[in-house]
């Protein structure tokens, strides 16, 4: 165990974090914006969180697709990649080539997903994505235009990858029957991922358009967010594009990133269990202050889907999810689970700011209302970081092909050895105190 003290003492940015717990500047990018602050001269003043993609605010995106009534997942995954937001036929030329894209090699379903299936689906879409390396044949080609191409296959597999590795998994370990629907070309990333994975195939409107903004607001979240940063750094040593994504997903899939809402689902499980009367704000209360002090749920400390490394006042994430939330709902007949998520909202940063010390303002993160959103969609727990991952692929492609055309130099942060030096011991003369 080292000296908690020797890392102030040479002044060591513990998880690339300032004391204040604010991110060490390790990039410039031009993709994304996290806005959370707002400079007074020499002061910074907390302000409502703010989403840009390549300078447009993510709201505004939003708005004027929801307006139009369309899908806007692709359109998003197109101005992360080229920078400007794409005109009618860009975008009609981009989603026929994301659809022709969408199909996997001869068999692959069959003797790679079906062959060994698991039950964590994290696992098998990571193992999906290296296995491809082998069916392609510039696979380690890391020119622009290779790039940009198995980016393009690999955004566009995500979902039947996915899907079918879930689907794997529900017959072969949970018994259920077997459903393999291919993918539609005439159907949005949102809507094939329904479509795919319900039996029936069928789903509302309402339960698409949502899951699409789901997959806009995951689709990217600046340079520095753990899964970002492994994107970077494999990147930045020469390595392929399967690998570099499959080190992203292997970051994504901890519980402290992109496995955050299924805790938030199972914190709620228990809630609904635990509280008798669920608009009773003193019962709600009392749960939240017991699960800060380790006496409720898994007893980590924690009120999972509130406060965020960056935001502080909120989350516009989380913002727009819950304008949607309300109406889906009401759709599903969950009202009042809806409105014990909004009462746990108004409530946590209270008891936090009662039971912690807290630097910064807390809020509800956009994990707070995304696995309900999710929950509501009937989408399975083990999909739930899968479909982060469907999103952000789009991010990390983006990061990807930027860090190919600034970067150069290998990331390669640096560590202080506070080990003490001490000669080689031969093995005969070497002893332990019992």
């Amino acid at each position: 165990m080292i000296d908690p003290e020797l890392y102030g003492k040479y002044d060591v940015k513990r998880g690339l974090r300032d004391i204040n717990g604010k991110g060490v500047l390790t990039g410039l990018t031009e993709i994304s914006e996290i806005q959370s602050f707002i400079r007074e001269g020499d002061q910074l003043i907390p302000t409502e969180g703010k989403l840009f993609y390549r300078g447009i605010d993510v709201e505004q995106i939003i708005a004027g697709i929801m307006k139009e009534k369309r899908f806007g997942f692709e359109e998003v995954t197109y101005l992360l990649l080229f920078g400007e937001l794409p005109t009618k036929d860009e975008l009609d030329r981009f989603i026929e080539i994301l659809a022709g894209y969408r199909t996997l090699p001869t068999n692959f379903v069959r003797d790679v997903i079906m062959k060994a299936p698991t039950r964590d689906m994290m696992n098998s879409l990571c193992r999906s994505i290296l296995t491809l390396f082998a069916y392609d044949d510039n696979a380690n080609d890391i020119s622009l235009s290779n790039v940009m191409r198995q980016c393009l296959q690999l955004i566009a597999n995500f979902p039947v990858l996915s899907v079918y590795g879930y689907q794997a998994y529900s017959h072969y370990i949970c018994g259920n029957s077997l459903v393999i629907h291919p993918p539609k070309p005439e159907l949005s990333t949102a809507e094939n991922i329904l479509h795919m994975l319900r039996p029936d195939s069928k789903y509302t409107e309402m339960e698409a358009h949502i899951l699409d903004v789901a997959l806009i607001l995951h689709a990217e979240h600046g340079g520095g967010n753990n899964s970002t940063f492994t994107t970077h750094v494999v990147t930045s040593s020469g390595s392929d594009t399967y690998s570099t994504i499959a080190a992203a997903l292997s970051s994504l899939k901890g519980p402290k990133h992109g496995g955050a809402n299924i805790k938030v689902i199972e914190m709620f499980e228990d809630m609904k269990k635990t509280i008798r009367d669920w608009s009773d704000e003193e019962e709600v209360r009392k749960y939240l202050s017991d699960l800060l002090n380790k006496k409720a749920f898994d007893k980590a400390g924690l009120i999972y889907g509130m406060g965020h490394a960056v935001y502080s006042l909120s989350d516009p994430r989380a913002n727009i999810l819950k304008s949607l939330v309300e109406e889906l709902s009401v759709e599903k007949g969950m009202e009042e689970e809806f409105q014990l998520y909004s009462l746990v909202e108004r409530l946590a940063p209270e008891v936090i700011a009662e039971e912690r010390r807290i630097y910064k303002g807390v809020s509800a993160n956009v994990d707070f209302y995304s696995g309900f959103v999710y929950h509501m969609l009937d989408l399975p727990l083990e999909l739930f970081t899968p479909i982060f991952a469907i999103a952000r692929i789009s991010g990390w492609s983006a990061h990807r092909v930027e860090e190919l055309i600034n970067g150069g130099k290998i990331i390669r942060p640096a560590y202080v050895s506070v080990a003490k030096r001490r000669d080689y011991v031969p093995l005969s003369e070497r002893k332990r105190n019992m």
